[in-house]
């Protein structure tokens, strides 16, 4: 199976840490544990406070699906509030090579 990985970078909301967004987000994780495909989470943030979120599906459709999700399922979500949504870009990215 191909790994696909749904990658966001984002600044947190005025007045916010990236703290604040990983706490908000116990929703979006269970949402994803539920998710056919999902394979694992990884949130990190850059030196310039840049949070950089990575998320791993077993391929292309349910990268899709799982991230539609989050905007249309989880759109209640409190993790909404805690981004600065003028700085988040949003990709899928194919994984071509993976070493253990």
């Amino acid at each position: 199976m191909t790994e696909v990985l749904e990658i966001t970078t984002l600044r947190p909301a005025p007045g916010l840490t990236a703290t604040d967004f990983v706490a908000a987000n116990t929703d979006i994780d269970d949402y994803l544990k539920r998710q056919p495909g999902f394979r694992w989470r990884r949130i990190v943030q850059r030196d310039d406070g840049t949070v950089v979120d990575i998320v791993a599906y077993d391929g292309r459709a349910h990268a899709q699906s799982g991230a539609s999700g989050i905007m249309s399922e989880m759109a209640d979500s409190p993790v909404h509030g805690t981004i600065d949504h003028g700085t988040v870009d949003w990709q899928l990215t194919t994984v071509l090579r993976h070493v253990e």
